[in-house]
């Protein structure tokens, strides 16, 4: 049970920290294109503390290999959040908890996106398995990997569709030499 703990704090502590950061952005934006993409994201957080709470009660629990379950769940949180936010550092003020077009916005093909085109969501997804699997529970790996996965894959349609509008040729020239999230696979 002191994995699941140490889990939820540091998931907590990764939530104030985003938020933090959110609050800390100057925001000049020449056009949001969101398409409720944030909402989505917003209902998976809302869904991830009850997969959390499952697994406090142990219900849905796994029983076989449990123990290393929870410490390879608590590798890929902090895992996770550490390539989330070292793409976040990447991007520097490009990055906004929406999809939007800042003021002389350029494309950034440097860092960790000179392999990914969304790397942040490559952190976000693996930190959210990491936590479902830190309780070595059924319904928390469902419940912090599932919505996310399905909000993560709204938002990089919507904003490829935004980048392609944006900046054309150039964007598509970066697709084709990189993939979306898993380097040299997807």
């Amino acid at each position: 049970m002191i994995i699941a703990i140490i889990a939820s704090v540091i998931r907590a502590l990764w939530l104030v920290g985003e938020v933090l950061h959110q609050r800390g952005q100057q925001v000049n934006f020449f056009k949001n294109l969101d398409r409720n993409s944030g909402r989505l994201w917003d209902v998976a957080n809302a869904i991830e503390p009850i997969g959390m709470i499952l697994g406090f009660t142990r219900i849905g629990r796994i029983q076989t290999g449990s123990r290393l379950i929870e410490w390879a769940g608590l590798a890929f949180l902090i895992f996770g959040i550490i390539i989330r936010w070292t793409a976040i550092r990447d991007l520097g003020r490009y990055f906004t908890s929406t999809v939007r077009i800042k003021d002389n916005h350029r494309l950034i093909r440097t860092g960790m996106y000179e392999h990914l085109r969304h790397p942040a969501y490559t952190g976000a997804l693996v930190a959210h398995l990491g936590l479902g699997m830190a309780f070595a529970n059924w319904y928390s790996i469902a419940l912090s990997s599932i919505p996310y996965f399905v909000a993560a894959t709204y938002r990089i349609h919507v904003e490829e569709q935004v980048l392609v509008a944006e900046f054309g040729e150039e964007y598509l020239d970066y697709a084709r030499s990189t993939k979306r999230l898993i380097p040299k696979v997807y």
